[in-house]
């Protein structure tokens, strides 16, 4: 059992047939109440992770038959829901553990769509129907319904400008297919543009000499911060240009005052940290690691200690 999945869109659809709703950046869930109050948790791969969730399991409605569609979620330290504030917790399956996880990492789930109900298979009907009888039902504790809008602009701007990753359009005739990725739904992603230090590069794989992705961090007071490994948009002439201003700068070891993983650090060269370059990111705040990043240029016009 697999959710149904959104097509990514160019812009916000508008008129009375569309609904909008934020999209979050977080753990895709169904979850199927058959008998008694726990619920059995799908991930995306159609896989049972109940156990990862102890905190969530347990349906607010009691044992009442229902199937519904949503995603978990956590909040970061800026107040904003963040994949990988639960990577820690997504993969845990000992219980223990996952309780004692549950209490530093809170975790909600945003209840999006309702597919069955009382035995009655609700899939065939359009969504703005399973919507109100999902609204109806009084969900509140540990799982949350979020609101739907009729102004998709006004809440892709909202989005943007709060630092949440997007919105996701609904057309409310649609009815629902399990694992499909389907046209009636358009998910639309925010891209944000920030400033970085180079701290060091890595080699293309299959070359030592070739640079393929950068290591970037954010200046603050307790020095150079790592904030992830940018490799998407280097290629052809941007990986020759970058090359050659990092090669007179190289170190022997990192600049960075923290600890920079072993996946990333493994045969980094390491360089001074005086080259600033341009990244779009999912994220809004240089404080948070980068998710999804795409190196946009060197900024020359920029020291690292513009960026504090």
């Amino acid at each position: 059992m697999r959710p149904m999945l959104a097509t990514p869109g160019r812009h916000v659809p508008t008129g009375g047939e569309w609904t909008h709703e934020v999209k979050w950046d977080g753990v895709r869930i169904l979850a199927d109440v058959t008998s008694g109050a726990q619920a059995r948790f799908y991930s995306r791969n159609g896989n049972v992770v109940s156990a990862a969730w102890p905190d969530l399991v347990t349906s607010p409605l009691g044992d009442r038959d229902l199937l519904v569609d949503g995603e978990v979620i956590a909040l970061n330290e800026d107040g904003l829901p963040d994949f990988r504030v639960l990577q820690e917790r997504m993969h845990v399956r000992k219980h223990v553990q996952a309780l004692r996880l549950a209490e530093t990492v809170p975790a909600t789930y945003m209840v999006f769509d309702l597919l069955r109900l009382d035995g009655v298979d609700l899939t065939g009907r359009p969504l703005a129907e399973r919507r109100e009888l999902l609204t109806g039902l009084g969900i509140d504790t540990g799982w949350q319904v979020p609101a739907a809008y009729d102004d998709g602009s006004m809440l892709f701007d909202a989005t943007l400008q709060q630092g949440l990753e997007g919105i996701v359009s609904k057309r409310l005739s649609s009815r629902y297919a399990f694992g499909q990725r389907t046209p009636h739904w358009l998910k639309l992603a925010h891209r944000h543009r920030l400033s970085y230090v180079v701290g060091g590069w890595r080699p293309q794989e299959g070359s030592t000499t070739r640079l393929g992705a950068l290591l970037v961090g954010e200046p603050t007071a307790d020095g150079l911060l790592y904030r992830g490994r940018v490799g998407s948009g280097i290629a052809g002439r941007a990986s020759t240009v970058l090359a050659e201003l990092l090669a007179p700068l190289g170190r022997a070891d990192s600049p960075f005052a923290d600890e920079v993983p072993r996946v990333d650090a493994l045969g980094t060269h390491w360089v001074e940290p005086v080259l600033v370059v341009d990244v779009d990111t999912h994220h809004t705040s240089r404080s948070q690691r980068l998710r999804q990043p795409s190196y946009r240029g060197v900024r020359t016009d920029l020291a690292p200690g513009d960026l504090s």
